[in-house]
């Protein structure tokens, strides 16, 4: 076990780092809400690369991931890469919601289906189904750091006090600059994050002797784990059930196709997917090596997502790596957490409460508001341990990827009406609660996400045909499609 006061020490120097990057951020603002919640559209490749990545590869990889590779093997790899093959749809859609938005001012994903559909009702219910559906994603980051640092401490810091750590550092560095100050501070810990990791890995395999001596210990004590699909976990049933939604992730989670709006040019798009692939696969293959590594060093664990916390307490990995690495998974907890607020803060202010140009100061109060009290809610109910929490975590996923029809509809198909959207969203979410909170349909049951994507994509196409598009709605494939040709986009 590492000591709290040790532990206190590191996470004070992280918040003062993190603080002076968020001020510094701050000098930056101008006060109009493209400001606040974009960046001012003019976020760098790099940054606004590293800043997606950090945001996406949550706490999620080296708390769940890894447990998932201690308690399933080799499938958990096939799982997130199937959940990496998905990113590829940043290089359809990405340049496609950068020019939308770019033509016609769109701040949130939601915003930009409304103005497509011709129907503002739809950007409403897109924003009522993020926030009920992002809700358990941001509950399981709090969680996350909880279990994180009560878990290395052996209790010296308790449950509730880490995620009041949690807590505080996302709502603090949202408030200070908004997206500005997200992106910087998560491009600082997607650094730290990538760094720790590949420190801590490449101490634990020399702990066991090196790569070679690694693999064949691996090999020697949990041979099962190494074969497709594994020991149990990663039946066939189960792999398309948490795979299929998690592909589309790109698009149907508003906190990272937001940032689809917020580079500078196509060219700043293009380097930030870069940025994302490359880190999404190396850090990928640094949380499923760790599972394994906890195997070996860390056996018969009753709750595999403490493997982290075993392994950085099994002595293989100096204390300064740990500290780091600690540091890291609480970036991406918090980076997930404040990017979640923000867009959240962004879609109840445009979207839900209608305050639109020209009132740029009330937008980013609300805003702020939202932030704070997404965040608190979060940690209320990961502190609670609510049933109703369980029960939601099976939603989050199934219950996003509603939106993804009418997304690949505003581009792809122009028969597509407000109708069809709204059926879609209505019935699909039903759905999903239904299947989820009555009928108690697992997660880990592919009927929960196939039958969500059926109903959706049914829905939306069946009324579409029979329904008429709206005046006023935006005609997406025609309208862009002199832009796309001139950037060389298909």
């Amino acid at each position: 076990m590492i000591s709290a006061t040790l532990i206190w020490a590191t996470v004070a120097v992280f918040a003062v780092i993190g603080g002076a990057i968020a001020f510094a951020a701050a000098r930056g603002n101008t006060g109009t809400a493209a400001d606040y919640y974009l960046g001012g559209r003019h976020i760098g490749g790099m940054i606004s690369g590293l800043s997606y990545a950090a945001t996406t590869y949550s706490a999620f990889m080296l708390v769940v991931l890894t447990g998932l590779t201690y308690r399933g093997g080799v499938g958990a790899l096939g799982f997130e890469l199937i959940y990496f093959s998905g990113l590829t749809l940043l290089v359809v859609f990405g340049p496609r919601f950068w020019l939308a938005a770019q033509k016609w001012g769109f701040i949130t994903p939601a915003e930009m289906l409304g103005a497509r559909y011709g129907d503002r009702n739809i950007a409403r219910l897109v924003a009522v189904l993020s926030l009920v559906f992002l809700m358990p994603y941001c509950t399981t980051q709090m969680a996350g750091i909880g279990l994180l640092l009560s878990g290395v401490t052996g209790g010296g810091i308790g449950l509730g006090t880490a995620i009041a750590i949690g807590a505080a550092l996302a709502i603090f560095w949202t408030l200070v600059a908004g997206l500005r100050s997200v992106a910087w501070t998560d491009a600082a810990q997607a650094a730290v994050m990538m760094v720790s990791a590949l420190l801590a890995v490449g101490f634990v395999v020399a702990a066991v002797g090196g790569t070679g001596a690694f693999a064949a210990k691996v090999k020697e004590t949990n041979a099962a784990w190494l074969d497709v699909p594994g020991p149990g976990l990663w039946k066939l049933p189960t792999f398309l059930a948490l795979a299929i939604p998690w592909f589309f992730f790109p698009l149907s989670n508003p906190q990272v196709s937001q940032r689809l709006f917020v580079t500078r040019d196509l060219a700043a798009m293009r380097r930030m997917i870069f940025w994302v692939l490359g880190f999404g696969l190396v850090f990928t293959l640094i949380a499923v090596i760790w599972g394994f590594a906890a195997l070996v060093l860390a056996p018969g664990l009753e709750n595999p997502a403490t493997a982290t916390p075993a392994l950085l307490g099994s002595g293989a990995v100096p204390v300064g790596i740990s500290l780091l690495l600690i540091i890291g998974i609480l970036s991406a907890a918090v980076s997930t957490l404040d990017s979640i607020a923000l867009t959240l803060g962004s879609m109840v202010a445009r979207d839900l409460m209608r305050q639109g140009e020209g009132r740029d100061a009330r937008q980013i109060f609300i805003g702020r508001v939202i932030v704070v009290l997404v965040v608190l809610f979060a940690a209320l109910f990961a502190l609670q341990k609510a049933q109703i929490v369980d029960q939601l975590a099976a939603l989050s996923a199934a219950g996003l990827v509603v939106t993804v029809p009418a997304t690949i509809g505003a581009f792809f198909w122009r028969g597509g009406t407000a109708w069809g959207v709204l059926a879609s969203l209505i019935g699909g979410a039903g759905t999903a609660i239904y299947m989820a909170m009555i009928a108690g349909v697992s997660v880990f049951d592919p009927k929960l996400a196939l039958s969500v994507i059926g109903v959706t994509v049914a829905l939306f196409v069946g009324v579409s045909l029979l329904t008429r598009p709206r005046q006023g709605a935006l005609d997406f494939p025609a309208e862009l499609r002199g832009e796309l040709d001139d950037n060389g986009v298909w």
